[in-house]
């Protein structure tokens, strides 16, 4: 999952102007294809071919398909609109939009869109299960996400990557495949190799957003502009000064973060209350047949 579809010079002071750039820069075409062709396929792997995949591969639910579709289409919106340019050249606000969307929504989304008879023949291989078994340790994954995430928003930091393509496309590619380890301790797409019990699941999301909080307090309650790569940019929109859009951009990283995990527990805590209560019953029925 690209960060940005655009290449634009980020050295600081060549930027363009905003209404200079043309529909291709904004909305990115190949994109749009590119993703409607995996999404057509993926409707077809999970329908009516999905017998070539798995010979006893079940209906799949129809509101899987719908996450996995709204997953592909805030890649798009984070990273084929004009939120990706602004992000990328001009506002630091959007620049936190995109993240929070690439990081905490969209890989829980494509988790929960995938079938896990895609997966189960895999759990069978022993070098994924021991590649599963580094990758699924909570604690690394916690650390790794949030150390990272933090790490990239140190000012120094952040604008000598912004200012190499290179480092960044890498620093985001390393960054995506650390949300989606974080997340694979919440949603597995292989039930064998899930670790975490219920319970575990909510502290570990309690954990991250605890983590989470000094990079994001850091932004909100500095009273400068932190990023130099944002400093010098043209104004988009009139109302923000620079200061606001920081400020704005921690907020909606910290409240992007509140409403996903509190979307997550409220999610695991309902299952877990009803497969309790299913449980409860059972056990109850049976008492009740074998004391008669």
């Amino acid at each position: 999952m690209d960060h940005t579809a655009h290449d634009h010079s980020h050295h600081h002071g060549n930027v363009p102007e905003w209404s200079q750039l043309t529909f291709t820069d904004l909305w990115t075409p190949w994109m749009i294809v590119l993703l409607i062709l995996i999404f057509v396929a993926y409707l077809l792997f999970t329908g009516a071919w999905r017998h070539k995949l798995s010979k006893d591969a079940p209906e799949f639910s129809n509101w899987r398909k719908w996450m996995f579709g709204l997953g592909l289409l805030l890649i798009y919106f984070s990273s084929g609109s004009p939120l990706a340019i602004l992000g990328h050249d001009y506002m630091f606000s959007a620049h936190m939009m995109q993240q929070s969307l690439l990081y905490l929504a969209v890989p829980p989304l494509i988790l929960m869109g995938l079938p896990t008879w895609w997966f189960e023949p895999l759990a069978k291989k022993r070098a994924v299960v021991i590649a599963f078994k580094i990758i699924q340790h909570p604690l690394f994954a916690l650390l790794n996400f949030n150390v990272f995430f933090s790490f990239y928003h140190i000012p120094h930091i952040f604008d000598a990557m912004t200012a190499n393509h290179t480092y960044h496309y890498l620093y985001h590619f390393w960054l995506q495949f650390c949300a989606i380890q974080m997340w694979l301790q919440i949603i597995s797409p292989i039930p064998s190799l899930d670790r975490l019990r219920p319970l575990q699941k909510i502290g570990y999301i309690f954990a991250n957003g605890v983590l989470l909080t000094p990079a994001c307090a850091l932004i909100i309650f500095a009273d400068s502009v932190l990023y130099e790569t944002y400093a010098n940019t043209p104004v988009v929109f009139e109302i923000f000064s620079k200061l606001d859009d920081q400020q704005l951009g921690g907020v909606i990283m910290k409240l992007m973060q509140e409403a996903v995990y509190g979307l997550a527990l409220g999610i695991i805590f309902y299952r877990w209350f009803y497969r309790e209560r299913a449980k409860d019953r059972a056990e109850s029925s049976t008492s009740s047949q074998t004391s008669s």
